[in-house]
């Protein structure tokens, strides 16, 4: 496995709606807080639509640790960290900590984007902005 590097964070509110019947985050919201900290980080970079030209990112695979269970009220950081990128594809970590406890890992997770031409539905290669982006973080943390 390749070594990732930090390229995002951000605070979100846990919901009341979160919560299951079991009174803790239901397992599924966690993927949502991987996604809402992928796409915020798209937002920054400024790829969230895609690029203009009928492409963007797809996940073509995803998971999930949990460690720790989450209640509400509160709120939850998601952290984002990227490894080397591939032809069309890159690698993307995911951790989550509350805000009033962040020494402690709550989850951990991982997925993998693909660009895609969304007419043709094949892969197609990253963007220059996004490689970029992503080779920046990598130096940035060797350098």
């Amino acid at each position: 496995m390749s070594e990732y590097h930090a390229v995002f964070e951000m605070s979100m509110p846990i919901r009341w709606g979160d919560m299951d019947a079991f009174g803790h985050v239901n397992n599924t919201i966690y993927f949502r807080y991987m996604e809402q900290v992928r796409l915020s980080w798209f937002e920054q970079i400024g790829i969230a639509g895609g690029n203009g030209q009928g492409q963007g990112p797809v996940l073509v695979n995803a998971s999930m640790e949990f460690l720790r269970q989450l209640h509400y009220p509160g709120d939850v950081i998601g952290r984002m960290t990227v490894g080397k990128p591939g032809r069309s594809s890159f690698d993307t970590g995911f951790e989550l900590f509350r805000a009033d406890d962040p020494q402690t890992l709550y989850a951990r997770g991982a997925a993998r984007c693909v660009w895609i031409d969304y007419a043709a539905g094949k892969s197609t290669p990253l963007p220059d902005l996004l490689r970029g982006t992503i080779e920046n973080a990598l130096l940035v943390k060797l350098g």
